[in-house]
């Protein structure tokens, strides 16, 4: 099958990424969200980092107007029925994908191909709500989307082979690298990077060291570009907390448990960078490291 038309459902951070990459790589993309005011935003967003590509030389005004010429936002689902391969990237809550893809499975073509941008949630789960089992699979992206590399190709165990080389080309036309994984909680990085990010926050709570020396360790000693404590800020702890708790609950083992000062940080709305307080307060240049939070 040739993917030659695309929809992303959801204009998030993610989504509006998604979109992006697809249109800049030459296929037509609809941009399906709830709201006119969600979907302006989305759209504003792609705008907006096009633009800052144009000024920094890493893209032309041509390639912008192009990009932005093969993007098409909508409200109405109906609008996705002619598309190829849908990619879904709203809320990480499997009720709410499994809600959307069984409304979209009865608008689509029955050959389209069916994509979660999950980074934990069960695809064969989420799958099981479409009449499309061997037509359905994971594309999991790397946030910003427009700079990460990396997408997993999740398949399950019923993904047909020409679904997954129709989604591997795909990713690859797209400019990204693609890695096959099967779909198993946590897929390949975030099974290898959460307990890394886990065992940071016990190595802190314990007292091993401190948060900047537990970053300066990782960064120096191993060559990570970032160390834990802040990559947790930057994917946001709550995101972190989440992720783990549906790993915990699919393999019970220790490693993926969440540590209490962890917990005890989400709860109290310190969550990275977004908030402006996590492992570090970000309200000062730079960042300062909240070493009182083992105190």
């Amino acid at each position: 099958m040739k993917i030659r038309t695309v929809g992303v459902m959801g204009s998030g951070l993610m989504g509006a990424g998604i979109a992006q990459v697809s249109a800049h790589a030459g296929y037509p993309t609809t941009v399906l969200e709830v709201s006119k005011e969600l979907l302006d935003r989305g759209m504003k967003r792609i705008e907006g980092f096009l633009r800052g590509g144009v000024e920094k030389g890493k893209i032309t005004p041509e390639d912008k107007d192009r990009t932005l010429s093969l993007l098409k936002g909508t409200t109405d689902m109906k609008d996705l029925s002619e598309c190829d391969l849908v990619i879904e990237a709203i809320t990480e809550k499997l009720q709410a994908k499994r809600e959307l893809f069984a409304r979209v499975d009865g608008i689509c073509a029955g050959n389209a191909i069916f994509a979660s941008n999950t980074s934990s949630l069960c695809i064969t789960e989420i799958m099981s709500a479409t009449s499309r089992p061997s037509r359905f699979l994971g594309l999991h992206f790397f946030n910003p989307v427009p700079l990460m590399k990396l997408v997993e190709v999740v398949r399950t165990i019923v993904t047909a082979e020409e679904a997954e080389s129709a989604a591997l080309e795909f990713v690859r036309a797209a400019g990204k690298t693609p890695i096959r994984t099967s779909d198993r909680t946590g897929f390949i990085v975030n099974r290898l990077l959460v307990p890394y990010l886990l065992d940071a926050v016990r190595a802190l709570e314990n007292g091993v060291g401190s948060i900047e020396d537990v970053d300066a360790g990782m960064r120096l000693g191993c060559g990570y570009p970032m160390g834990p404590f802040t990559l947790l800020d930057y994917v946001g702890l709550d995101t972190t907390y989440y992720i783990a708790g549906i790993m915990y609950d699919e393999f019970k083992e220790a490693r993926f448990a969440a540590p209490p000062l962890l917990r005890r940080m989400v709860l109290a709305g310190m969550l990275g960078r977004k908030t402006g307080k996590g492992f570090y307060d970000y309200s000062v240049e730079p960042p300062a490291p909240q070493n009182h939070l083992t105190a």
